[in-house]
């Protein structure tokens, strides 16, 4: 349990330089949340509604450090402030809105790349140096360079506006009203496909190329030997021996791109009008929002530990040998 305390203890250490870099960003930015919420009162901005606001707000003349307690003591309980922009909703209700859209769009993106590309990885590695290679390698090169920008604005351009196959934004149809029936889970599942096929060109490029490079040095073990040595059919081989193992580097490059996950999210999202975090924090920051800023970027530092911390799990789920060190 060394290794699983030691992990623990840099989360930790993680998560506290994150929420005081969080604390100190909104107060070096110019201007406050009071000052955009008093530009929106115009002239009915009255000395006793300015106060309230303060109150409101928790913008009151006191030390630093005191600041910093109670934005702990926030944390705590979950009081993640007041939003500026939709006012009087607070930011737990803001985020808990918009993050519900986001994990259902980066999960669904990252399962459908994750199956895709560890299977076009691991054939390219068993076939390496084939046809199969020679176009599948160079093509995921190009998906992981072109921009998440430009493969949304020309997904929505020809599947949306051109061809009319697919709605042109929002996460549903606008007409209608919520519920678990066929029609509105068919509406949500038709908005989310020009947005996820945005993100997934860029996590098929990254999971092809870490299993193949994985595969290509796994391919040449013992066990895999043996495995054709048993007589098993190239596909027991290819996935029971070889892409099994070769899996681990795949998980590792997953934790460390969900900060690159997140940031196509924003520029789809913003894209496709489609209401997660990515929209939210585009609208937080036009409308000057700062509390909303704060929130998501506090959330989106968990999700990373998150992310981390279960790869860590799945590791010693994959790999023995890891669950006896630890």
């Amino acid at each position: 349990m060394r290794v699983s305390s030691r992990r623990l203890g840099v989360y930790a250490v993680a998560l506290a330089f994150a929420i005081v870099v969080n604390f100190i960003l909104p107060r070096l930015m110019p201007g406050s949340p009071v000052d955009a919420m008093v530009a929106q009162l115009g002239p009915r901005a009255t000395p006793a509604a300015i106060e309230a606001i303060k109150a409101r707000f928790g913008a009151v003349d006191q030390p630093m450090l005191w600041q910093f307690v109670d934005y702990v003591k926030g944390l705590a309980t979950l009081d993640l402030g007041v939003s500026v922009k939709y006012y009087p909703q607070t930011v737990a209700q803001v985020l808990g809105r918009s993050t519900l859209w986001t994990v259902f769009l980066v999960t669904t993106a990252i399962i459908f790349s994750l199956c895709v590309g560890v299977v076009l990885g691991a054939v390219s590695a068993w076939r390496r140096g084939g046809r199969f290679d020679t176009i599948v390698s160079p093509l995921s090169v190009i998906m992981i360079s072109v921009p998440p920008v430009i493969v949304a604005l020309t997904t929505l351009f020809v599947f949306a506006v051109s061809l009319r196959w697919f709605p042109v934004g929002y996460a549903y149809d606008p007409n209608l009203d919520p519920a678990f029936n066929f029609t509105f889970v068919g509406s949500v599942f038709m908005h989310a496909i020009l947005p996820v096929l945005t993100l997934s060109p860029f996590l098929i490029g990254e999971f092809q190329t870490t299993m193949r490079s994985s595969m290509i040095s796994v391919l040449g073990e013992d066990y895999v030997t043996m495995g054709r040595a048993k007589g098993l059919s190239h596909l027991q081989v290819m996935f029971g021996y070889g892409a099994r193992n070769a899996m681990l580097p795949v998980l590792t490059n997953l934790a460390l791109m969900l900060g690159a996950v997140f940031g196509g999210s924003i520029v789809t999202e913003i894209v496709f009008n489609y209401p997660g975090l990515g929209l939210t924090l585009y609208t937080a920051s036009i409308a000057r929002d700062y509390p909303v800023i704060q929130g998501q970027l506090l959330l989106m530092t968990l999700a990373t530990l998150g992310a981390n911390f279960l790869v860590d799990i799945i590791y010693g789920l994959v790999d023995p040998r890891l669950r006896e060190a630890v």
